[in-house]
């Protein structure tokens, strides 16, 4: 099992900047991928982005490409989500989630946190 909780979130006027922090426990941290995804009220689940286990790759969805940036810290168990240039049509709830390996579906992913609220504002 790994147990992943997110902090983080709150509000923000656009063009402004939040960070995501996603704390895990349990099993070997290292040993998975990382995604992030977001969910606004009344729409699906979306990808945000993900990064591999060592931190050498990363993928983005295109809407966050050049805005949001991942990274990680297999030391203290951590994996953040940088979002600069924010805009109102990223307001969500959004979530990190643990898997085996890099994916953009939400079900490749086996450990999922509670989510943290990002409200933006115009």
């Amino acid at each position: 099992q790994v147990q992943l909780v997110e902090s983080g979130g709150g509000l923000v006027q656009a063009g402004g900047s939040l960070r995501l922090s996603c704390a895990a426990s349990g099993r070997t941290f290292s040993n998975y991928a990382m995604g992030w995804f977001r969910q606004a009220p009344g729409k699906e689940r979306e990808f945000v982005g993900d990064m591999s286990n060592s931190g050498g790759r990363a993928e983005y969805a295109d809407p966050v490409k050049g805005r949001f940036t991942i990274s990680r810290d297999n030391a203290k168990n951590t994996v953040y989500l940088q979002m600069n240039s924010l805009k109102p049509e990223d307001t969500a709830v959004y979530y990190c989630a643990a898997g085996r390996y890099l994916a953009s579906r939400w079900s490749a992913y086996e450990y999922w946190g509670q989510g943290t609220q990002v409200t933006v504002s115009s």
